[in-house]
């Protein structure tokens, strides 16, 4: 079995939106294979909650104004460290860097098909990176002032 042609369609659509929100590491996983509950995941992440939140929103937004779906369970709210969204056919995991650091979901599902996204989707990738690179200069620099 592969991703149904909703599933991609749903895929994107949310993929362009966390873009749009300036996310970090967007990525989709086919895992209809491996799972009976759903066709794809869509990773994405954020330097803050804030963020997080306004990815989540967004992505809420385009999909029921866009395609008329609206998710079945939304998990996560009250931290904005890890928000899941689960519209059955595709299931939405836009987390706070750090937890995706720690959580390593691409670990789990590196065995899973990866989907084609938008440009702007995969111009995201190693944005996570960066972004901690950047504050620990940051951060050193910082220290070097108090010395």
């Amino acid at each position: 079995m592969t991703a149904t042609d909703r599933s991609i369609e749903l895929i994107n659509t949310a993929a362009q939106a966390a873009a749009d929100k300036l996310a970090h590491d967007i990525i989709a996983y086919d895992v209809s294979d491996v799972l009976s509950i759903t066709d794809a995941f869509l990773l994405a992440s954020a330097p803050n909650d804030r963020q997080v939140k306004s990815i989540v929103d967004e992505i809420e937004e385009r999909l029921s104004k866009e395609l008329g779906v609206k998710p079945v369970r939304r998990e996560g709210d009250r931290e904005a460290r890890w928000v899941l969204l689960d519209y059955v056919d595709i299931v939405v995991h836009v987390q706070h860097s750090e937890e995706r650091v720690f959580y390593a979901l691409e670990r789990l599902w590196k065995d899973c098909p990866e989907l084609d996204l938008p440009a702007d989707a995969k111009a995201t990738r190693g944005k996570t990176a960066e972004h901690s690179k950047l504050r620990a200069e940051e951060d050193s620099a910082e220290l070097e002032e108090l010395r």
